[in-house]
């Protein structure tokens, strides 16, 4: 079955994106804000927070780049009231054209998210993007402290990045990385990433940081929470995190009803094809869910 199923996702990526579409939407909150902003209202009514992401990265012109910013504005706009902040790729806003263009609307939006007096994430990329990443979110910081980025616990130098970055105003998500990184640079076992995660998630709250623990690794989940108990560490030191559409069984509410926060990751907008394609890959057997509700209606 597990074939079948892998089979079926690669074709799906050679088919039109209206045939695609029914079995993308578990994982995307739509294409215009308007369908994001709904989604986000119902996360919310459910006890979930969100943080919510304009798909796509690597824009090609400056102009583009200058499009993506005022879409992250007038985003800030729109999620006023709701339960939402928002995360944005370096790439997406011209860090490939120029680091100075990406930190220049960075900068601009950070503005935005200071007026509205909400939280802005800068998501990591590939290791090429690493530096002048943790430099942009470094400036961000010392004109904002509602600002916060993620380390990947399958890069080598993670370890390192956390302890130079460690203060009372480090805000991280931890992720493993879905990146296709060197060997020279990463971890490739699945155990040792697993490791280096829940390592990375006790320095940051035996440091002095808040981390956001961003996995679908319900082992993983089961054993950072039992050290969290036992560490009797803060409910306010930090949150899980997962993405929008991934099943999770009845996990998630069981972290709701012991009191801790929950953040979903909201990813909406045109870019919603080789993304939803992507979720796919990771998850073949989401097909035969949307097939059976497909077929019972």
């Amino acid at each position: 079955m597990k074939i079948i199923n892998t089979i079926l996702v690669s074709l799906l990526s050679h088919l039109p994106k209206w045939i695609v579409k029914p079995f993308a939407s578990p994982y995307v909150a739509g294409v215009t804000v308007n369908e994001a902003v709904e989604t986000i209202k119902s996360l919310n009514n459910k006890g979930y927070v969100t943080t919510i992401d304009i798909l796509g990265e690597h824009v090609a012109t400056e102009e583009e780049s200058y499009r993506i910013r005022d879409d992250y504005l007038n985003l800030y706009d729109r999620i006023e009231g709701l339960d939402a902040n928002i995360s944005l790729k370096p790439t997406h806003l011209g860090m490939e054209i120029d680091p100075e263009l990406s930190e220049s609307n960075l900068l601009s939006i950070l503005e935005k998210a200071k007026e509205k007096n909400n939280f802005m994430r800068i998501d990591m990329e590939n290791s090429p993007y690493t530096d002048s990443t943790i430099d942009i979110y470094k400036k961000c910081l010392k004109k904002y402290d509602k600002v916060g980025m993620v380390l990947q616990s399958y890069l080598q130098r993670t370890k390192q990045d956390i302890e130079n970055l460690d203060s009372a105003k480090f805000n991280c998500r931890i992720c493993k990385g879905i990146y296709r990184e060197s060997e020279k640079i990463a971890y490739h076992g699945k155990e040792e990433i697993r490791d280096r995660f829940f390592a990375d998630v006790k320095a940051i709250l035996t440091g002095k940081g808040y981390v956001a623990i961003a996995t679908h690794d319900k082992l993983l989940i089961d054993k950072i929470e039992n050290w969290i108990i036992e560490k009797k560490i803060p409910l306010n030191r930090f949150e899980f995190q997962v993405l929008y559409g991934v099943p999770m069984g009845n996990r998630l509410q069981r972290l709701l009803d012991k009191g801790y926060t929950v953040r979903n990751y909201v990813p909406f907008g045109e870019a919603w094809f080789d993304y939803s394609i992507r979720r796919l890959k990771e998850n073949p057997n989401i097909m035969w869910y949307v097939l059976g509700n497909m077929f019972k209606k």
